[in-house]
């Protein structure tokens, strides 16, 4: 019998006898996944429990994390997936959470696009070559960008096995408004005043440059879905900053092509379409339109009212959020009362509880803990 006739009866083989509920990229059986809760959840079935992870829920608030820390760069624990996994696995350790998502950050794609970034302790990222003028476009290399990427898979498919199919794995990449916006301030912003020029003064270069981000994040998460990934969230972090009218112009036609295009790939190539979460933040004034986009989810930041969202919305959409991170700091009766609140608010039926925005450092773990058992025993 030939090599390619065994190979060929090996895979065969694995199909028919190993339990699995998706191939990742090197067509390794993954564990069977124990609680599905997330997942009924986005798709609207009944669930076990409301389901309850936390945005940077493996992060600065760990000490475990900040021990790895002293040992690692931040970018080096990102592009080393057996670091990423073991922050990713962190707060799983600790916490009866519903969800695992991969340890990364936003601002890899710019780095696979040819930009410097860097972590500073204190000021957070920072690129010290930012986008200035429509000219500096031409520095970006879209060309091999994906495969710059591929740590980010390698750490997915080897964080599913992890997992040994206790939770379901998430994804993520920012959104093109938030990234542009890195990419021209040369790092975080309270006005984005630079990023908002450029929709002005260059609006056809701004288009332009919001295609190509767009480009690389289907690319990008097409190459998780394959490699295991079980959810996709789009951070749109920076919607804040612009008015409605902006975020419908510079926001939503590009969130749509990520959503259609990412969904039209994976089925022409016959692979599991996941549920995709879209977090806007600050951007409620928009929340019929983001319904209106495809996504499994909308992601409500703490100044959003959940049953104005319901009424919105419509019940077709799986709403998360949002409790105001800043109650994390209250005593623990008082936070398990508001959490215990939120739940009822939003219900049982198509809602994955979470904070408003990302976890803040100095979270008590306490709080953490609160907060997992408040969601879990309020219906």
């Amino acid at each position: 019998m030939s090599v390619g006739l065994r190979l060929l009866g090996l895979c065969i083989f694995l199909l028919k006898n190993v339990k699995t509920d998706q191939i990742g990229f090197e067509f390794q059986p993954f564990p069977v996944l124990k609680n599905d809760n997330l997942l009924r959840a986005a798709r609207g079935e009944v669930v076990d429990r409301v389901p309850v992870w936390v945005m940077r829920q493996a992060g600065r608030y760990l000490p475990e994390f900040q021990e790895l820390r002293k040992l690692h760069d931040f970018f080096t624990v990102c592009r080393t997936p057996e670091l990423a996994c073991e922050v990713t696995m962190q707060p799983l350790r600790r916490f009866d959470l519903d969800a695992s998502i991969i340890f990364s950050d936003i601002l890899v794609i710019p780095q696979a696009l040819g930009l410097t970034v860097e972590m500073h302790a204190g000021v957070g990222p920072v690129l010290p070559q930012p986008i200035v003028v429509p000219e500096d476009l031409k520095r970006l290399t879209p060309d091999g960008a994906l495969s710059r990427l591929s740590y980010v898979g390698d750490a997915i498919t080897m964080m599913r096995h992890k997992l040994e199919g206790r939770v379901p794995l998430i994804g993520f990449t920012g959104a093109p408004w938030t990234l542009m916006g890195y990419m021209i301030e040369g790092g975080g912003s309270k006005t984005m005043s630079k990023a908002k020029a450029w929709l002005n003064e260059h609006p056809e270069d701004s288009k332009l440059f919001l295609n190509l981000l767009t480009d690389a994040i289907v690319d990008y998460l097409e190459m998780q879905v394959k490699a295991g990934a079980q959810m996709l969230q789009v951070f749109e972090s920076s919607a804040e900053h612009l008015s409605k009218e902006q975020f419908l112009e510079w926001g939503v036609p590009y969130l749509k092509r990520i959503r259609d295009e990412l969904v039209d790939r994976l089925t022409k190539k016959a692979i599991p379409v996941v549920p995709m979460t879209l977090f806007a933040k600050g951007a409620g004034h928009s929340l019929k339109e983001q319904s209106e986009l495809g996504y499994d989810v909308i992601g409500l930041d703490w100044t959003v009212d959940p049953l104005e969202a319901r009424n919105l919305v419509g019940p077709n959409i799986t709403l998360q959020g949002n409790l105001d991170p800043q109650d994390m700091y209250r005593d623990p009766e008082e936070l398990r009362n508001l959490t215990t609140e939120m739940v009822h608010k939003f219900g049982k039926s198509r809602y994955i509880a979470n904070l408003g925005h990302g976890i803040t450092p100095q979270t008590p773990i306490t709080s953490m803990e609160v907060l997992v058992e408040a969601v879990h025993k309020a219906l």
